[in-house]
């Protein structure tokens, strides 16, 4: 069982920066894909970034490219999420999530095959 705990939320300008964090217990961190998802209020789950097991390959959402930046230290079980440039649209809580995967170079994008989750950390961007 893999617990998550996201920080690094809170309540940013708009053009500003956040750096979230998850730190991961309970399991091997390196044999996960990491994720990171977003829910705004009254919208549905969707992915932002993700990052494979050896950390070499990321994704991004197209809202996000050139802005976030996703890193794992798998010595210190952690996976980061670097926001640049915040928009209010970027205002939701967000939420990280592990995927375990044979394959070190995949990347995953999609919600359900994830198999831990976080409690989230709210980001709040204002204009």
């Amino acid at each position: 069982q893999v617990q998550l705990v996201e920080s690094g939320g809170g309540l940013v300008q708009a053009g500003g920066s956040l750096r979230l964090s998850c730190a991961a217990s309970g399991g091997t961190f390196s044999r996960y894909v990491m994720g990171w998802f977003r829910q705004a209020p009254g919208k549905e789950r969707e992915f932002v970034s993700a990052i494979s097991r050896s950390g070499s390959n990321q994704a991004y959402a197209d809202s996000v490219k050139g802005r976030f930046t996703i890193s794992r230290d798998n010595a210190r079980n952690t996976v980061f999420l670097q926001m640049n440039a915040l928009k209010p649209e970027d205002t939701a809580v967000y939420y990280c999530a592990a995927d375990w995967k044979l394959n070190t170079m995949v990347v995953t994008s999609t919600p359900a095959e994830y198999d831990y989750w976080g409690q989230g950390t709210q980001v709040t961007v204002s204009s």
